[in-house]
């Protein structure tokens, strides 16, 4: 393989098989984004050197961003930049006392390969999606490919960070929007899993826990009791829309083990960049591959050189990359920027470097790089006919050359 990175295509005559296992097999409920199917034809392909190089790239950006995290924890008045609501900045305070050794990290890296090598756009630090995409959906893609494999399994990797620190057989959270299928797909996929290797699972809406001496305790009719630990599918920021009584703020300090514990949503902010020089940490990794992130006051947005994110945006949403936003979302974006800049974030933009298939097909690629506790756990890709990675984007899977470093010629 001469290229570090392309894309291959599943055969027409296969296709249809091979979108009904990615739908049964891999937990893809939801194949399409109103009549926009989001399953790729087509696999990222790699070498090996290339795929060690995003993980290396990743455990430096898992290590960084713990360590940010860690240090917020104890100083949460310097987080008053980020854009969080004020129910939110009121919980910081119970973060004191965290403990990573107590819990699972899960984090996603998105990188982008661009006109001048590879950039990270975000960490997806809260509840990163694209479990099963990247754990099971290369295995089905797998088996059309020849000479390439999978790198990883997400569940696998988290069972065993859990298996750390919870009593084999006890009762495992899993924490969601219970009336949203997109969110239970991936809540049963972990769940199937952790199941099969002997836990109990419980698939449950946030206010269905309680908290006694710190402790997470499940309230639902007939499986009342202790929890040995949380996988929480469910944003930060939502938790604040819960009804009165249900107690949101005992997520922050609880000191049952979880995935992820409430310390995530300090990196969750885009605006994070903005405090990196007040927080004495040296994060190398970060400042590198992330481009040049300014509070949009600060920046002339005309000469077209930075794009909007939103401060606690999700799925690519309310980002103005030129070319990929019509004229009318563009001027949305900068008005409601304009109007609460401490909710948004000016980044300077990157050129992505579409990938061309062998049929003349040119696609923007994401590839994201998980972590659990600092090790990689997988890659999640995602391609796009513009270069904003949105709800709309195809999920594809990432198969890695099988030969050895340096016989990938």
């Amino acid at each position: 393989m001469n290229q570090p990175i392309k894309l291959g295509t599943i055969p027409d005559k296969e296709y249809a098989n091979y979108r009904y296992d990615v739908i049964f097999k891999a937990y893809k409920w939801d194949p399409q984004v109103g009549d926009h199917n989001t399953i790729a034809k087509h696999v990222v392909l790699m070498t090996s050197q290339m795929a060690v190089q995003l993980e290396t790239w990743a455990e430096e950006l898992s290590k960084e961003t713990i360590l940010m995290e860690e240090t917020l924890a104890k100083k949460p008045s310097l987080a008053k930049e980020l854009g969080f609501p004020k129910e939110v900045n009121k919980a910081l305070g119970r973060l004191s006392n965290y403990d990573r050794s107590q819990n699972v990290r899960l984090m996603r890296f998105d990188f982008h390969p661009t006109t001048t090598g590879w950039a990270v756009s975000e960490v997806n630090s809260d509840v990163p999606g694209g479990l099963a995409e990247a754990s099971v959906l290369p295995v089905i893609a797998s088996q059309y490919f020849e000479g390439f494999t999978t790198r990883n399994h997400v569940a696998k990797a988290l069972l065993e960070a859990f298996r750390s620190k919870t009593k084999q057989g006890g009762t495992v959270a899993f924490v969601h929007a219970t009336s949203y299928s997109d969110d239970r797909q991936v809540m049963q996929f972990l769940g199937d899993h952790f199941d099969e290797k002997g836990y109990h699972t419980l698939y449950v809406a946030p206010d269905h826990i309680k908290w006694v001496g710190k402790r997470a305790v499940s309230t639902i009719k007939g499986q009342e009791g202790n929890l040995e630990g949380i996988i929480r599918f469910f944003p930060l920021e939502w938790l604040t829309n819960l009804p009165r009584g249900s107690n949101w703020m005992g997520y922050y300090d609880c000191e049952t083990p979880s995935c992820n514990h409430p310390v995530a949503i300090f990196a969750q902010s885009k605006r994070l960049p903005l405090i990196w020089d007040e927080l004495g940490v040296d994060i190398p990794a970060w400042k590198a591959l992330l481009p040049p992130t300014r509070d949009p006051r600060t920046i002339e947005l005309q000469n077209g050189d930075w794009i909007l994110k939103p401060a606690l945006g999700r799925v690519g949403e309310g980002i103005s990359i030129k070319g990929a936003v019509s004229e009318k979302e563009r001027r949305s974006i900068e008005k409601a920027a304009k109007k609460q800049p401490v909710n948004w974030v000016a980044q300077q933009m990157f050129h992505s470097q579409p990938l061309t298939t062998e049929n003349g097909e040119s696609y923007h690629l994401c590839v994201g790089v998980f972590t659990v506790d600092g090790k990689c756990a997988g890659f999640y890709g995602r391609i796009s006919l513009n270069p904003r990675i949105d709800a709309n984007a195809k999920d594809i899977p990432v198969l890695v050359f099988k030969e050895a470093m340096g016989n990938e010629g």
